[in-house]
């Protein structure tokens, strides 16, 4: 499952790259539930999944790294520049997607939900911390270690 969430992702990507509507659409779910952090102005891919910008004319989604992290979950992230760099977490059930989570300019890792501990909410510093050193994180940012990168804020997502 987790090679075939990981094909239908690298899909879309190529489907956008193509300027492919018709490909991109049949990748998700009528009903893909979307959520967004970073700044208002760079919902880049809300605009190209929504029809309100073109891909190939905007802001170009070119995934340095795609990963199946367990599950019906796939991270990929791309940069460019200084300026941009995003995480997209997608969710593949039964050959499409149902859900994506869209980060702008915020570094993530990705922890399995049973991780967590004490409940509540939680920082990622403090999360990983008390995993240890890269200590079950199923996946982590890399563009924010890349030298002469600014600081990001960083977030946990638990799935």
């Amino acid at each position: 499952m987790e090679t075939k969430g990981r094909g239908v992702v690298e899909s879309l990507y190529d489907a956008l790259s193509r300027g492919d509507a018709a490909a991109a659409e049949a990748a998700m779910a009528e009903d893909v539930e979307w959520w967004f952090h970073g700044p208002r102005r760079c919902q880049y891919m809300r605009r190209v999944l929504t029809g309100e910008a073109d891909e190939r004319g905007g802001f170009r989604f070119r995934p340095r790294r795609v990963t199946a992290v367990g599950g019906p979950w796939v991270v990929a992230e791309g940069w460019e520049g200084k300026h941009a760099y995003w995480v997209h977490a997608w969710a593949v059930e039964h050959g499409v997607i149902t859900l994506f989570r869209e980060y702008f300019n915020t570094s993530l890792t990705v922890i399995s939900h049973g991780q967590l501990r004490g409940g509540g909410a939680t920082s990622s510093t403090s999360a990983v911390g008390r995993m240890g050193a890269g200590g079950g994180a199923l996946w982590q940012s890399e563009a924010p270690a890349r030298e002469g990168r600014r600081s990001l804020p960083g977030l946990l997502l638990a799935i």
